[in-house]
């Protein structure tokens, strides 16, 4: 999250700047429908801003506040716009905290703990001044204890050896990014693609010297 910093859009997107998916998704399913069609372009790498903007200005459309699913869609579709806006992300970064905190409040085990993993990595990733409850600590915190507990979720460990990276403290990352490199075949090729980089990061695979122990920390 805020990788990557954008230039904004000059225009509110229709249904004819965005791919047919995102449009027919809009018109005819719900919330978490809507996500899941910008997620599987992402995947594919075919997704653009218009897909992204669009997305969450039509979930902010529905009338339904009150459930943990509709929280997480608005938190995770906040977050892939604020991806792209990178420094100008500003209230953006404000949603994702705010959504993903309800999403828990309502349902903490929703999508194997999802809104916690966002949560989490905000909270590491994010400049502090963004968020307001919490800050790097805690979400690294949040980030253990999910690959603690839900060790076979390989995503966990992709993001907490992330967020050790990201700190400048990769040697606690190792052991995580060898679980998740033997289960990569778990991931999404977007999230292969950041394993990845955080090897790359660490000098590669065959440096870490991956074996038994390391797996299953």
């Amino acid at each position: 999250m805020l990788a990557t910093v954008g230039t904004g859009c000059a225009k509110t997107p229709t249904s004819a700047d965005v791919a047919p998916s995102i449009a027919a998704a809009a018109d005819e399913a719900g919330a978490l429908e809507i996500y899941a069609e910008l997620e599987a372009l992402i995947v594919e790498g075919k997704d653009s801003e218009d897909d992204r903007v669009y997305a969450l200005g039509r979930v902010k459309q529905i009338e339904d506040d009150s459930t943990a699913e509709y929280a997480f869609v608005r938190a995770a579709l906040s977050g892939r716009v604020a991806e792209l806006r990178g420094v100008k992300a500003g209230k953006l970064v404000t949603d994702v905290e705010r959504y993903a905190r309800l999403s828990i409040e309502r349902d903490p085990q929703f999508r194997d703990k999802a809104a916690t993993r966002m949560l989490g990595s905000l909270y590491v990733m994010a400049p502090p001044r963004l968020v307001e409850h919490g800050d790097s600590e805690e979400g690294l915190e949040l980030l253990e204890d999910l690959a603690d507990e839900r060790p076979n979720v390989i995503n966990n460990h992709v993001r907490l050896a992330e967020a050790f990276i990201h700190l400048g403290d990769p040697d606690p990352a190792l052991p995580h990014l060898c679980t998740a490199a033997a289960g990569r075949d778990a991931l999404r090729a977007d999230q292969a693609a950041l394993l990845d980089r955080l090897l790359a990061d660490v000098g590669g695979l065959e440096s870490l010297q991956c074996d038994a122990g390391a797996a299953e920390a």
